[in-house]
């Protein structure tokens, strides 16, 4: 089976979408975009041994290499629409692509997105997904608007892919019953698509939690020219995290990463209206702290108490030096 074979026969299909004019099969896809909205984009390139373990379950990995640009137009509040997908293999494994094929597509299918295109080619296995979608021109979230009195939350719960990361390094021992739940954050991260469109109009800021909370909030303060505060004891966790040693909670909670869930700010007059927007979002929301003047940095409490707490975060070229 050849590169055109296999993409013929795993991943092309007849458009679902009406607003797709041409989709795979053609040089380039072409796309009817409505007038009174923006266009949404983002890439994500997903490395075998640096993003997954090489023997990873392809129906999982379909699943995540989607669900993890999903979650960025989650915190753009765009609803997604259409994505290309960009493989590198270093062989034809028929076996291995159909379940990744079936990963992606159900994924796919269950938001509404249609697969327009891609490329593939041969050398170490990496995955490249590129998502489209569209928001209301007035309706887009980001960074930049915190201010200081806005409510902090988060969606979901936080670290416990980071934490199920460090079971499979053999880092942490877990029990089954901990385990498998935690195992489900890490290979099928759900994205808040929903939550992220109830938050047009009420957030004043927004993102996706990939690299740690300590982190990407740090993104919104820097964006916007404040501090905050965070108060530890509030904070989302899975109990098999609140089990572990305060040392290793705090780090797997605030830099473990890949948690894909939405951080996002709200101003004191727009909370009465929070719970109506996410009601029917199906992902439980959690305050966390607030926005304060000053500085772009954090302010750790425990309650009340500051804390000075020694995090790593991730950083691809940092870490290879």
């Amino acid at each position: 089976m050849g590169e055109f074979d296999v993409i013929r026969h795993f991943f092309q299909r007849p458009p679902r979408r009406k607003d797709v004019v041409t989709g795979s099969g053609d040089d380039c896809a072409l796309l009817r975009v409505p007038a009174d909205a923006l266009l949404a984009i983002s890439t994500d390139t997903l490395v075998s041994g640096v993003h997954f373990f090489a023997d990873a379950d392809p129906l999982r990995l379909g699943h995540k290499a989607l669900a993890v640009n999903l979650s960025d137009l989650a915190a753009m509040g765009a609803e997604p629409r259409w994505v290309s997908l960009a493989l590198t293999l270093p062989e034809i494994d028929e076996a291995w692509l159909g379940r990744f094929a079936q990963g992606f597509l159900e994924l796919a299918d269950f938001f509404n997105v249609d697969l327009i295109g891609g490329d593939m080619t041969r050398g170490p296995l990496s995955i490249t997904v590129s998502i489209q979608g569209v928001v209301p021109e007035q309706g887009a979230l980001h960074r930049n608007g915190a201010s200081p009195g806005d409510a902090i939350w988060v969606t979901g719960e936080l670290g416990a892919a980071a934490l199920a990361l460090q079971h499979q390094l053999g880092q942490v021992a877990l029990s089954n019953e901990q385990w498998l739940p935690l195992r489900e954050r890490l290979e099928k991260p759900a994205p808040r698509i929903l939550a992220g469109m109830a938050l047009r109009g009420l957030a004043s800021s927004a993102l996706d939690i990939s690299d740690g909370l300590a982190s990407d909030l740090g993104h919104i303060l820097a964006a916007s020219g404040v501090g905050a505060q965070v108060e530890l004891e509030r904070l989302p966790l899975p109990p098999a995290l609140l089990a572990q040693p305060d040392a290793l909670r705090w780090q797997l909670a605030l830099a473990g990463g890949d948690d894909y869930e939405l951080c996002f700010t709200v101003p004191e007059v727009q909370r009465g209206a929070l719970a109506t927007a996410l009601a029917g979002a199906g992902v439980k929301f959690t305050e966390i702290g607030r926005i304060v003047a000053g500085e772009p940095q954090i302010e750790w409490l425990y309650h009340s108490t500051p804390m000075t707490l020694t995090l790593r975060g991730w950083d691809h070229f940092k870490e290879s030096t």
